[in-house]
Parts: C-alpha cells; sequence; structure tokens
C-alpha cells in the first residue's frame, strides 16, 4: 500500500463524507521529502485534525512510520478543507 492510499484509507475512516476526502502526493524541493495534501469537506475538518491537532499528529506518525520501512523518506502532511 502506498503512502496515498494509507493516508486517503486513514482519513476516509474518520470522516462522514467520504467522496470528499481527496488526497494527492507532490514532490518537494527538499530531497528525499514527500508532501501529501488532503482535502476533507469543512464539516470532517475538526475530526480530521482533532483537538489541539492530536489526531493530525497520529495521522502524520502512522505515514511517517510506514515510510520508513519502504522509501525512508519525510514524508509532510498538509490538511485542509474545501
Amino acid at each position: 500500500m502506498s503512502l496515498v492510499e494509507l493516508t486517503k484509507e486513514i482519513v476516509e475512516s474518520l470522516s462522514k463524507e467520504k467522496d470528499m476526502v481527496n488526497v494527492k502526493e507532490f514532490e518537494t524541493d527538499e530531497e528525499n521529502t514527500i508532501l501529501i495534501q488532503v482535502m476533507v469537506s469543512k464539516e470532517d475538518i475538526g475530526r480530521v485534525i482533532g483537538k489541539d491537532g492530536k489526531t493530525a499528529k497520529a495521522i502524520r506518525t502512522l505515514v511517517q512510520a510506514s515510510s520508513y520501512l519502504k522509501d525512508n523518506k519525510r514524508v509532510k502532511i498538509n490538511i485542509d478543507s474545501f
């Protein structure tokens, strides 16, 4: 499972509007770094980020751990709403 698929699976499990979840990967100028952009509906942004950003941090931790096992690249995840 790719990092994008893993991120999408996690975010969809947290969201009520699963069809509104959009996850894309972008290359960055930094070496060995991947940027993953997550877009969710305004209704779901609170669920995905969580209180004090704890849920978002947990998502980042899981995806980063998966990256270390495969590509050993640093992962940045941006979460935003439509």
